[in-house]
């Protein structure tokens, strides 16, 4: 048998995070350009306009008492992050040009790399590295070190951080975003006040950037709220990630296909070196996929076993702080948004989808459009533009002109090319770098994962030891996840879906959030075990819905 997720969807719709502004000028916050997300994109945006407003007070003085503000829903910058990461370090030369690299927060250069196709005994190696996965001249680091030292830069340059503040709703009026307005802390399971309750705030801006990354809950109600949704639907992919503490330096850093993934799964995994004491070690497959006994998570622990990987990890131990997981945006250049720009508002990084597939890598366009986002206000602003009438269309025209443009749409079917079978996507994504992406020069359509049926599945995985394998709730502590277990639930899900897909989301979560019950009628129904959540976002793209926890709440990731 087979099932649909996206039949089962909750029953909610993107208007119930749309609300006019209403607050008063005592009751609301003000600023001037409001950076939704304290992640790469936003961090960036927030650093660069500190610096050209800098050379321009009379510019900064159109901003208000508070020019420039971020809204991080985790407990600090990079809570909530989990990536490679192997990172371009373009973005980093154009904001701190005088901090030489080594004072950069990386790890390490990338000194060597190769690339396995893997067999569950076997591990050959690719000949040659394909132009799209050459990483000379690259970093390796960690995002959410990465986010901390930006974060700590921001705040330096004056920037408001607000951390531990959701984003519950936009603040639209007039055709216009004015703003956001913040989540309530301190509810009951209920949604009932309890006695440390606090009101969620207006926040009015004049410029509002959404960099809240993958899944981002206000980037897709604006994109709904506004009409300008891509050609194709997003596609996204979720990975999971562990860090090891090891006796032995690792000195390259190795991607692998294959095995354990099937021939009809798109994905790969990666180890690279942290430093000489560290490696991370990753799995990522697409969330397209159709088995619903596929769990990421114990595909991972299964990855470990294999004689390539075994020895690597030989003698060491995962970190304590050393897993997450979260969801890549992998729909690439025909899933961007019809717009980037609106009145009032923009979207960066992520949330917009810029990341590039082939290549790996997102971090660098994050950061990038967050430095174009900022240069667009500050140059509005010195024009006399007001920003909440079309003066931010410089944003749209300076992405379409940068790299990222150009880079996502010489790789703008090859996600979609393995639509049918990793062979078969190899072959055209072959023809696709060597034509520069002429061939073939059309747009490859594609479904949503969740209009992708799901089926049953006999996938079995080996028994965790709690020493190179580990279970999900063992690694959910690893996270560091603080979320209080008497707050409102904030995945939203149906509970009487078929079979099928309850298994599916059962498997894919790599927080062990659902589970089968019996009801007080003896019926079968889904339980959501929220407070296990650690924001992965796989649930949005496979029937459901992540809207904001509480601010604060959620994993604590550090070495992720």
């Amino acid at each position: 048998m087979t099932a649909v997720p996206a039949r089962y969807k909750p029953r909610i719709a993107p208007a119930e995070f749309v609300a006019p502004p209403a607050a008063g000028p005592d009751e609301r916050i003000d600023v001037g350009a409001l950076f939704v997300g304290g992640g790469p994109a936003g961090l960036a945006g927030a650093i660069r306009l500190a610096q050209l407003l800098e050379t321009a007070p009379g510019v900064r003085e159109k901003l208000g008492d508070t020019p420039i503000a971020v809204v991080e829903k985790g407990k600090y910058p990079g809570a909530h992050l989990v990536s490679g990461a192997v990172v371009n370090p373009i973005a980093f030369r154009k904001l701190f040009p005088d901090v030489p690299e080594t004072e950069l927060p990386f790890r390490s250069p990338v000194s060597g790399e190769a690339i396995y196709y893997l067999t569950s005994t076997r591990a050959i190696r690719a000949p040659v590295v394909p132009p799209t996965l050459k990483n000379h001249g690259n970093f390796i680091g960690s995002i959410s070190e990465i986010a901390r030292w930006l974060g700590e830069r921001a705040e330096a340059a004056g920037v408001m951080m607000l951390n531990e503040t959701t984003a519950q709703k936009l603040l639209v009026s007039d055709g216009a975003v004015r703003g956001i307005l913040s989540g309530d802390k301190g509810l009951g399971r209920d949604g009932t006040p309890l006695s440390n309750h606090e009101p969620g705030v207006e926040i009015h801006a004049g410029a509002t950037v959404l960099a809240e990354g993958v899944t981002g809950h206000l980037a897709m109600t604006l994109v709904e709220h506004f009409g300008i949704r891509g050609a194709n639907p997003q596609l996204y992919a979720l990975g999971v990630k562990e860090v090891w503490d090891v006796p032995k330096p690792l000195d390259r850093i190795i991607h692998t296909m294959g095995w354990p993934l099937k021939g009809s799964e798109f994905g790969g995994s990666f180890v690279y070196p942290l430093g000489d004491t560290q490696v991370a070690i990753g799995l990522v497959v697409g969330l397209d996929n159709a088995d619903a006994s596929l769990s990421v998570h114990d595909l991972l622990q299964e990855f470990k076993l294999h004689p390539l990987v075994k020895p690597i990890l030989e003698g060491g131990t995962r970190n304590q702080q050393g897993w997450g997981a979260k969801t890549i945006a992998e729909g690439g250049f025909h899933a961007l948004p019809q717009r980037l720009a609106v009145p009032g508002a923009l979207l960066t990084g992520e949330c917009a989808g810029f990341v590039n597939v082939p290549a790996l890598k997102g971090i660098h366009y994050a950061m990038w459009s967050g430095i174009l986002s900022a240069e667009a206000i500050f140059e509005a602003l010195k024009a006399g533009r007001d920003l909440q009438t079309g003066a931010l269309e410089g944003y749209e025209a300076a992405v379409r002109e940068s790299f990222i443009w150009k880079e996502l749409r010489t790789v703008r079917n090859m996600r979609q090319a393995f639509n049918h079978g990793f062979w078969s996507g190899a072959a055209l994504a072959g023809m696709m770098t060597v034509t520069g992406g002429a061939f073939p020069g059309w747009r490859f359509g594609t479904r949503s994962d969740a209009d992708q049926p799901v089926h049953d599945g006999d996938r079995t995985y080996p028994k965790p030891d709690g020493k190179l394998t580990f279970d999900k709730l063992s690694s959910v502590y690893a996270s560091g996840n603080r979320t209080r277990d008497t707050q409102p639930n904030h995945v939203l899900v149906r509970t009487d879906v078929p079979r099928d897909v309850g298994d599916a989301w059962i498997a894919m979560c790599p927080a062990a959030v659902y589970e089968w019950i019996r009801d007080e009628s003896g019926k079968q129904v889904l339980r959501v075990n929220s407070p296990n959540c650690v924001q992965c976002g796989a649930i949005t793209a496979k029937g459901g819905r992540l809207t904001p926890p509480e601010g604060g709440s959620g994993p604590e990731y550090t070495i992720t």
